[in-house]
């Protein structure tokens, strides 16, 4: 059953994080993943505004979402992110077809 990983990014050195967006998609695609959304416009709709940096992953499994978070390649990215940014990074399993 598809996954979905949300993000929500604190950006706080640009440069620095932009050497993680590059390294990141790599450790994505090697583990079945892809980007549904990253980055683009936001509006919040309900709730307290949203001003973090907003990226949609999609996986064809939960279990293949956290083999993306755990995986070597995605953990020499990350190391890349510290100190750049503050992230928040949820995993939620979709609705399966009807």
């Amino acid at each position: 059953m598809v996954a979905y990983v949300i993000v929500l990014v604190d950006v706080k050195d640009r440069d620095r994080y932009r050497e993680y967006m590059r390294a990141s998609p790599g450790a994505l695609a090697a583990c079945g993943g892809k980007f549904a959304a990253r980055g683009g416009e936001t509006i919040t709709l309900e709730g307290p505004v949203e001003t973090r940096r907003t990226v949609l992953l999609e996986f064809p499994s939960l279990e293949q979402a956290r083999w993306f978070y755990d995986s070597e390649l995605y953990q020499q990215a990350r190391k890349l992110r510290e100190g750049a940014a503050e992230v928040q990074m949820i995993a939620v399993e979709g609705v399966p077809d009807a």
